[in-house]
């Protein structure tokens, strides 16, 4: 795999790197893990640790002068390099940890063409930056976002660095989202995927600046791409000005979502 990817564009190599990730995961699932304690609660386990070198050397043999910024190992290369990969090994570790199948393997070039696999489905959501489709054996199906679902995924995991003036765990409490829409808590940022996808009308997290993370910049290159609405927490554009994300299939679930943010789980603001 790690030779084949010569002479790929960056797309086929966003797409082969997350699937050598997806074959680890698979591969480690089930399995005694390894769990590697990084401190406040969070840890990686060995198989995190095996992906990522995975997801790096297809980078390397297709790209060897991109630097790469990984979830586990860090920063490879120049950090202000023009051409960064941004890599999230395994989103859901702990589901992964406890023998939930709900994880996601994030690759994403900044700026760039990016890949979201889904280790268990056997799907990869790509986007070119342009248009944005899921691949399985069988072809391509072009990604067409909708609300229709009314289910709305909302990050529940601390820390609230926008709180107390904004909090996604506020909506659950919003009389006006329990009649529109029904709460989903997926903890992995695939459901970012399934919203480009139109499995998820929504998504929905509280966090600083998420456009350049490693966990989140394949799921919004994504949706963007896709076609969906994708703002800060606040409705302001991502990055220092915007905290947090709400991705949304569509202009009127956004709306919606980001007023009642505003209203702090209550009706009519506070």
């Amino acid at each position: 795999m790690i030779n084949s990817s010569a002479g790929l564009d960056d797309t086929a190599v966003a797409t082969a790197a997350a699937r050598a990730g997806a074959e680890v995961v698979r591969a480690g699932h089930g399995q005694r893990l390894t769990h590697l304690d990084k401190g406040a609660g969070d840890f990686a386990t060995d198989v995190d640790v095996a992906a990522e070198e995975a997801i790096i050397a297809v980078i390397r043999a297709a790209r060897p002068g991109d630097a790469v910024l990984g979830e586990e190992g860090g920063q490879r290369g120049a950090a202000e390099a023009v051409r960064q990969w941004l890599v999230d090994p395994l989103c859901g570790t702990l589901n992964y940890a406890v023998g939930n199948m709900l994880v996601a393997v994030n690759v994403a070039l900044r700026d760039g063409p990016a890949a979201v696999a889904d280790p268990f489905a056997g799907e990869v959501y790509v986007t070119d930056g342009h248009t944005a489709r899921v691949r399985r054996d069988e072809g391509d199906t072009r990604l067409t976002p909708t609300a229709a679902t009314g289910l709305v995924d909302v990050n529940l995991d601390p820390p609230f660095p926008s709180a107390p003036g904004l909090r996604a765990v506020d909506l659950l409490a919003h009389p006006d989202f329990v009649q529109r829409f029904r709460p989903r808590v997926v903890s992995t940022t695939l459901a970012l995927a399934w919203v480009a996808a139109g499995k998820r009308a929504a998504y929905v997290t509280d966090g600083g600046d998420l456009a350049k993370s490693v966990h989140f910049a394949a799921g919004i290159a994504l949706c963007r791409a896709a076609g969906c609405v994708v703002t800060g927490i606040d409705g302001a554009p991502l990055g220092r000005a915007g905290r947090g994300l709400v991705a949304a299939a569509d202009a009127e679930t956004h709306g919606l979502l980001v007023s009642m943010l505003r209203d702090g789980g209550r009706p009519g603001g506070r």
